[in-house]
């Protein structure tokens, strides 16, 4: 939120909606953060199956025809499962908003709806408002109080020359063009539609609202489609495969805390060919499970474990659906011929000289080699956090199973 400056701006009617502005045909997401404060890309931060990126882009696609993501110098940017989308690093130094905006109606010489990445739950309703006061001005904004949300606006070709300007002079405030501008300003009771995600704090607090929440949020009071935002039936699935001690248990013991940073709520399996005992002999338990019945349980205040006897080994994606509904992700150890999206570990340390999965198996390997493996991205052994962000940014497709 930004403490609006004495500009040429003109109040807009509290009342004031209507359909959105046909002009404006281009949707923006302003993506060069640097996520300081929540001490992860928040970017990939997931609530409710997508990562924030992906919401406010599926909330940008339900109202524009043409969708770009603004990135800073140097900056890469995963997107998934998400397509049609141009990704415009930014031409300025700085990695600020400003920079992003700039570059994009250098690229497209046309009005933009800009939008912040990290905004919780975009409403349709409110960005209805701000593009209804758009035709004829330079600028559509959001007000509360004398308080400016300037990623949540519409900006037109009159911005560039003024923007440029400032960015040649090393200045990045957006609101600093604002008084050579024609500005709208649409009043806002409050900033519930504005609020975006800065610390862990901010996201738990979204997360819990949009858990409570208890209408659609295709009711126009929120962010997007049902598709893109409610919770999926059955979670994504992701097997860790390799050969012989290649590190299988050490990569899945690292990915599970990164992907738990991200909002990820992870279950794990862990597959054996052969038959195990759980439980200890001449235990209460063991002996309920020696009496006769198909299946027991062991039940404290703070864990529960279930054992059943199978007359044949269930297929991973049984198990993924059955046992970890609700879940967000299941990250199995194993299933090398059966399982259905595969992160191979192949290690020339360990002596392995040829990955075990075929080319194209393999949605990505993470490895200590430099050439000699599959086609796909790469990862160091090291480098979980940056497995964690690219199967995030893949839930849809790991979903499909």
């Amino acid at each position: 939120m930004t403490r609006a400056p004495d500009d040429r701006t003109a109040p807009v009617a509290p009342g004031s909606s209507g359909r959105p502005d046909s002009s404006v045909r281009v949707g923006v997401v302003i993506a060069g953060g640097r996520s300081r404060r929540t001490g992860v890309d928040k970017r990939y931060l997931v609530l409710r199956g997508r990562t924030l990126l992906q919401r406010n882009l599926e909330f940008l696609r339900d109202l524009f025809p043409v969708l770009a993501v603004s990135v800073g110098v140097g900056q890469e940017l995963d997107l998934g499962d998400t397509t049609g989308v141009e990704l415009l690093p930014d031409a300025y130094p700085g990695a600020s908003p400003l920079a992003g905006i700039v570059t994009a109606l250098e690229r497209f010489d046309a009005p933009l709806f800009a939008l912040a990445a990290d905004i919780a739950a975009p409403n349709a309703n409110a960005a209805a408002r701000v593009l209804a006061a758009c035709p004829g001005r330079d600028v559509s904004i959001p007000v509360i109080g004398p308080h400016l949300e300037p990623l949540f606006a519409v900006y037109g070709p009159g911005c560039l020359a003024p923007m440029q300007a400032l960015l040649a002079r090393g200045r990045h405030r957006i609101v600093d063009a604002f008084p050579t501008l024609d500005v709208a300003r649409v009043p806002f009771p409050d900033a519930a539609p504005f609020h975006n995600i800065n610390t862990m704090d901010d996201f738990e607090s979204a997360r819990r609202s949009l858990d409570e929440a208890t209408a659609p949020e295709t009711d126009g009071r929120s962010a997007g489609t049902t598709a893109a935002c409610a919770r999926d039936p059955h979670p994504a699935l992701v097997a860790v495969v390799g050969k012989s001690d290649s590190g299988k248990t050490t990569l899945v013991e690292r990915l599970i805390p990164e992907l738990t940073a991200l909002g990820l709520r992870v279950g794990s399996v862990k597959h054996d060919a052969h038959s195990f005992e759980i439980d200890h002999r001449g235990k209460d338990s063991w002996r309920h499970g020696q009496a006769g019945g198909e299946a027991y349980a062991v039940a404290s205040p703070k864990r529960l474990a279930f054992v059943t006897r199978l007359p044949r080994e269930l297929p991973i994606e049984t198990i993924a659906r059955r046992f970890f509904a609700g879940f967000d992700i299941v990250v199995a150890e194993g299933y090398k011929r059966t399982a259905p999206h595969k992160i191979e570990i192949f290690r020339r340390g360990a002596g392995h000289e040829e990955p075990l999965c075929a080319e194209g198996e393999a949605l990505a390997f993470v490895t200590d080699a430099d050439e000699g493996v599959g086609a796909g991205p790469r990862f160091a052994l090291d480098d979980a956090a940056g497995l964690a962000r690219f199967l995030a940014a893949r839930l849809d497709t790991l979903r499909r199973y």
